[in-house]
Protein backbone atom coordinates (compact mmCIF):
# COMPACT_ATOMS: atom_id res chain seq x y z
CA UNK A 1 0.00 0.00 0.00
CA UNK A 2 1.37 3.31 -1.26
CA UNK A 3 1.75 5.93 1.88
CA UNK A 4 -0.07 8.89 -0.01
CA UNK A 5 2.47 11.47 2.39
CA UNK A 6 4.94 9.69 0.00
CA UNK A 7 5.07 10.21 -3.69
CA UNK A 8 6.32 7.49 -5.83
CA UNK A 9 7.02 9.30 -8.54
CA UNK A 10 8.02 13.09 -9.44
CA UNK A 11 6.75 14.81 -12.53
CA UNK A 12 9.34 16.68 -14.64
CA UNK A 13 8.85 18.35 -18.18
CA UNK A 14 9.86 15.23 -19.34
CA UNK A 15 7.14 13.34 -17.47
CA UNK A 16 7.03 10.89 -14.78
CA UNK A 17 10.21 9.82 -13.12
CA UNK A 18 10.43 7.48 -10.29
CA UNK A 19 11.13 9.28 -7.11
CA UNK A 20 15.16 9.01 -6.45
CA UNK A 21 16.09 8.56 -10.42
CA UNK A 22 16.19 12.61 -10.30
CA UNK A 23 19.52 13.60 -12.41
CA UNK A 24 22.98 13.70 -10.46
CA UNK A 25 24.22 17.18 -9.71
CA UNK A 26 27.65 17.77 -10.91
CA UNK A 27 29.93 17.79 -8.37
CA UNK A 28 32.71 20.73 -7.93
CA UNK A 29 35.78 18.45 -8.61
CA UNK A 30 34.43 17.13 -12.13
CA UNK A 31 33.47 21.25 -12.77
CA UNK A 32 36.91 22.21 -12.18
CA UNK A 33 37.83 19.54 -14.18
CA UNK A 34 35.89 20.96 -17.11
CA UNK A 35 37.11 24.34 -16.14
CA UNK A 36 41.16 23.52 -16.63
CA UNK A 37 40.16 22.34 -20.48
CA UNK A 38 40.04 25.94 -21.24
CA UNK A 39 43.34 27.45 -21.79
CA UNK A 40 44.35 31.51 -22.15
CA UNK A 41 45.82 31.67 -25.92
CA UNK A 42 48.91 33.30 -25.01
CA UNK A 43 50.11 31.80 -21.52
CA UNK A 44 50.14 27.45 -22.18
CA UNK A 45 48.73 27.02 -18.70
CA UNK A 46 44.89 26.41 -18.18
CA UNK A 47 42.66 29.14 -16.18
CA UNK A 48 42.02 27.53 -13.29
CA UNK A 49 45.61 26.83 -12.66
CA UNK A 50 46.15 31.06 -13.46
CA UNK A 51 43.87 31.52 -11.11
CA UNK A 52 41.52 33.33 -13.22
CA UNK A 53 38.09 30.96 -11.28
CA UNK A 54 36.88 32.44 -8.26
CA UNK A 55 34.10 31.19 -7.94
CA UNK A 56 31.71 27.87 -8.63
CA UNK A 57 28.35 27.90 -7.52
CA UNK A 58 25.86 24.80 -8.18
CA UNK A 59 22.43 25.13 -7.54
CA UNK A 60 19.82 22.27 -6.29
CA UNK A 61 18.43 22.40 -10.03
CA UNK A 62 22.06 21.61 -12.02
CA UNK A 63 22.54 25.58 -13.00
CA UNK A 64 25.70 26.52 -12.27
CA UNK A 65 27.15 29.90 -11.61
CA UNK A 66 31.01 30.46 -12.06
CA UNK A 67 32.92 33.97 -11.40
CA UNK A 68 36.37 34.44 -12.65
CA UNK A 69 38.46 36.85 -13.88
CA UNK A 70 40.93 38.02 -16.93
CA UNK A 71 44.71 38.70 -16.47
CA UNK A 72 44.01 42.49 -17.25
CA UNK A 73 40.72 44.16 -18.11
CA UNK A 74 42.79 45.04 -21.31
CA UNK A 75 43.03 41.38 -22.71
CA UNK A 76 42.73 40.26 -25.90
CA UNK A 77 40.70 37.06 -24.73
CA UNK A 78 38.25 38.95 -22.75
CA UNK A 79 35.15 37.65 -25.32
CA UNK A 80 36.54 34.16 -25.54
CA UNK A 81 37.62 32.44 -22.22
CA UNK A 82 34.16 32.98 -20.42
CA UNK A 83 31.99 31.98 -23.68
CA UNK A 84 35.14 28.73 -23.19
CA UNK A 85 34.26 28.96 -19.48
CA UNK A 86 30.93 28.44 -20.37
CA UNK A 87 30.98 25.59 -23.16
CA UNK A 88 33.10 24.01 -20.72
CA UNK A 89 30.81 23.32 -17.97
CA UNK A 90 27.90 22.81 -20.08
CA UNK A 91 29.35 19.76 -21.33
CA UNK A 92 29.42 17.98 -18.04
CA UNK A 93 26.27 15.56 -17.10
CA UNK A 94 24.19 17.19 -14.77
CA UNK A 95 24.78 20.62 -16.01
CA UNK A 96 21.35 22.63 -16.76
CA UNK A 97 22.51 25.59 -17.29
CA UNK A 98 26.23 28.22 -17.08
CA UNK A 99 26.12 31.68 -16.26
CA UNK A 100 29.90 33.06 -16.17
CA UNK A 101 30.36 36.74 -14.90
CA UNK A 102 33.45 38.57 -15.33
CA UNK A 103 34.29 40.14 -12.44
CA UNK A 104 37.34 42.35 -11.48
CA UNK A 105 37.82 42.90 -7.51
CA UNK A 106 39.60 41.35 -6.33
CA UNK A 107 42.03 42.56 -9.27
CA UNK A 108 44.06 39.36 -10.83
CA UNK A 109 47.37 39.32 -9.70
CA UNK A 110 50.28 35.99 -10.19
CA UNK A 111 49.98 35.30 -6.58
CA UNK A 112 46.59 33.65 -7.45
CA UNK A 113 48.27 31.01 -9.73
CA UNK A 114 49.02 27.75 -8.80
CA UNK A 115 52.79 26.34 -7.88
CA UNK A 116 52.72 24.15 -10.66
CA UNK A 117 51.96 27.21 -12.99
CA UNK A 118 54.48 29.00 -11.46
CA UNK A 119 56.74 26.40 -12.50
CA UNK A 120 55.42 25.94 -16.20
CA UNK A 121 55.92 29.78 -16.71
CA UNK A 122 58.95 29.74 -14.43
CA UNK A 123 57.64 32.16 -11.86
CA UNK A 124 59.22 31.39 -8.66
Amino acid sequence: MNDLRQPSTAWTPDGETPMGETSKLPSEDTLIEAIATVYDPEIPVNIYELGLIYAVEINDDGGVKVEMTLTAPACPSAQELPEQVQNAVLTVPGVTSCHVETVWDPPWDPSRMTEEARLQLNMF
